[in-house]
């Protein structure tokens, strides 16, 4: 079930020490590279300093101006993202990556970055064409975003700003990239005010289940400034059976992932409403289509992870942690920000000897590492690639009321794989999150009765499903049953059973052929090349193998 862990050694503490030690992310090598100009402190000193000593002030042409131009083609997407890291004060590089042997013909691709945020690898059969269609990809994505910010960033003009005379501007007048920091706290606000209000919603129409909400995750669509919550999970363990040969029966229901097997949900019933014949449903669907021959969430939709206490697992790194050979060794920082397992809600390093790897129970990743590994190759998971581009979270947000640290979050979640997205298939990428702690959405309740059940549900649920996480199945008690053997609409033969509707919808009769999970799974096949990818990278910096699963627990058809 899981492969030799070996020995720690002394010589791989190098990588933990690199990750650890590293304030800032490394940068790969570039192509083209901005960095913007430190800001003065005194919004006007620049101007009138520069002006004192006789150099001409060449002013700036506003956001609104620049986008005109190149929607009428009198700029590239290359020009427009250099021109905006300028008046906007972000980092911008267009870097070289790799296209792999799932695309024919020799290919240069190349990646936007902004801020450390990857965007959508562009390919051409020169680096000029590569490079200007991964800046293409990257303002489709930023320009709802952009056009948004017009109402808060001032027209430029070619003389000095007048000086204030009862009031003092704003700062965001002349500093544009702080105007979108406060724009992203003010989502920040937001997102946990959507979730307070679902989670009360559900509570109150169930509430002898509120118990439940003890350790919470939602994840959240951002559209034009609304915020909506399209899936919820509680819970915090894994099941005690041993591994369904059937698979009805929920192996891990920890929050994060009872969450995204209900954003899994979500996904699949937008699918059915895009290959939906009526234009209604099809319209309402978050998907669309894209050059790539997969579908892709639709221009100016972001998806946002919220969580109410750090995930188990390296995200947990204890916050004075620091490589100081006087005080701490290079076992206990292995064990730190290693790979974990989790058994019935409890965690061991992958290093350590404190767990008897031969016990014949199921044993499941971290949560911390399925967030690492999500960040990498989406949430949609390999069923789901079949049809959609990578679905990835542009942020996550913790609300943990005990937590003042992400220093953790930030070195498993990202730290961990810097560096891996010149070696992906096309289309994947280490997407770095933007991680931050917003205000906690925290239950009352302090029942006990209900330890191990975990709460799962999705947008357009009439009501919320009860699982008990050590039994894998749903409760008699659960407002929501499937059936009398009780098996949750979160398992493997539930999302089989999706997939197969959607793969008739889209008249996919090589997916609809497909005899097994595993099968479906396995013909995902640039998803399992980056997969595989993956855990060589991980295994290669020193953080551990992988869990390798059981075939008989994806074994099993329909």
């Amino acid at each position: 079930m899981f492969q030799a862990r070996g020995s720690f050694q002394g010589s791989m503490g190098s990588p933990f020490a690199k990750t650890l030690m590293k304030n800032l992310p490394a940068k790969p090598g570039l192509t083209e590279s901005y960095e913007p100009l430190p800001a003065s402190s005194d919004p006007s000193e620049d101007v009138f300093h520069q002006q004192s000593k006789g150099y001409p002030v060449k002013p700036k042409v506003s956001p609104k101006k620049l986008l005109e131009r190149y929607r009428q083609g009198e700029m590239n997407g290359v020009a427009l993202l250099h021109q905006l890291a300028q008046v906007l004060q972000f980092h911008l590089e267009i870097k070289e990556t790799v296209t792999t042997g799932n695309i024919q013909g020799f290919y240069f691709a190349f990646c936007v970055v902004i801020d450390g945020v990857e965007y959508k690898t562009g390919m051409g059969m020169t680096k000029k064409e590569a490079r200007l269609k991964a800046a293409v990809l990257a303002v489709q994505d930023l320009l709802p975003t952009w056009e948004n910010l017009n109402s808060v960033l001032p027209e430029v003009s070619g003389v000095p700003p007048p000086l204030p005379v009862k009031e003092k501007s704003s700062i965001s007048d002349f500093h544009p990239q702080r105007a979108i920091h406060e724009r992203k706290n003010s989502v920040n606000l937001h997102i946990p005010h959507a979730v307070r209000d679902q989670l009360t919603k559900l509570m109150n129409s169930h509430p002898e289940f509120s118990a439940c909400a003890d350790t919470t995750a939602a994840f959240i669509i951002q559209t034009s400034g609304e915020c909506e919550v399209v899936a919820f999970g509680t819970g915090n363990f894994n099941t005690k059976a041993n591994a369904s040969t059937s698979g009805r029966i929920v192996h891990d229901s920890h929050a994060v992932v009872t969450a995204r097997r209900s954003l899994m949900r979500f996904l699949y019933r937008h699918l059915l409403m895009f290959f939906s014949k009526t234009a209604n449903l099809k319209e309402r669907s978050v998907f669309q289509h894209s050059s790539s021959g997969l579908l892709s969430l639709k221009s100016g939709i972001t998806l946002h992870l919220y969580v109410n206490q750090l995930p188990k697992g390296a995200a947990q790194i204890p916050s004075k942690l620091r490589l100081n050979p006087l005080s701490i060794s290079a076992w206990q920082v292995n064990n730190e920000i290693s790979l974990h397992l989790s058994v019935e809600g409890k965690v061991f390093s992958v290093f350590s000897s404190a767990y008897d790897h031969s016990a014949s129970k199921v044993v499941s990743m971290s949560a911390t590492d399925k967030l690492t590994q999500w960040q990498v190759l989406g949430y949609q998971g390999a069923l789901l690639s079949h049809f959609i581009e990578p679905v990835y979270v542009e942020s996550i947000l913790v609300g943990d009321s005990g937590c003042s640290d992400i220093r953790g979050m930030e070195i498993s979640v990202s730290q961990r794989v810097e560096g891996i997205t010149s070696q992906l298939p096309t289309f994947y990428c280490m997407m770095r999150p933007h991680i931050s702690l917003v205000p906690s959405v925290a239950t009352d309740s302090t029942d006990r009765g209900y330890f191990t059940y975990g709460i799962n549900w999705s947008e357009g649920d009439s009501s919320l499903e009860v699982v008990d996480g050590l039994e894998g199945k749903t409760i008699e008690e659960s407002p929501f049953k499937s059936g009398s053997a009780l098996a949750s609409r979160l398992c493997k033969a539930a999302m089989l059973h999706r997939f197969k509707l959607v793969a008739k919808e889209a008249q996919r009769q090589d997916l609809l052929a497909t005899s097994s999970y595993r099968e479906a799974k396995r013909m995902a096949k640039p998803y399992q090349e980056a997969k595989n990818m993956l855990r060589a990278y991980l295994l290669q910096q020193g953080f551990g193998s992988w869990l390798v699963k059981l075939s008989v627990s994806d074994n099993f058809s329909m």
